[in-house]
């Protein structure tokens, strides 16, 4: 199976993402975290980096709850700006 290549914009997401959930983490080590939300150290660092911009959704739901973050929240911190036509 071939995956389709991501488009910048996916890319771009998958970036905001890995930003958000490191300044969540804060202080925190990426193995406490990871333990907290069931995933390797290794996929979070992935994540975090943005080199698995499109992580499963129940890795970033497990990654919100192992930080406190609402998944809405998550959500309109990681969707592109919306521009609105004047």
């Amino acid at each position: 199976m071939v995956r389709t290549p991501l488009t910048p914009e996916e890319r771009e997401r998958g970036e905001r993402l890995g930003r958000l959930l490191r300044e969540a983490r804060g202080g925190r080590s990426m193995t406490e975290v990871a333990a907290n939300a069931g995933i390797s150290a290794e996929t979070l660092r992935k994540i975090e980096t943005g080199r698995a911009p499109t992580p499963a959704f129940f890795t970033v739901a497990a990654l919100a709850a192992a930080l406190g973050l609402s998944m809405d929240d998550l959500v309109g911190r990681c969707a592109p700006a919306v521009e609105t036509a004047a």
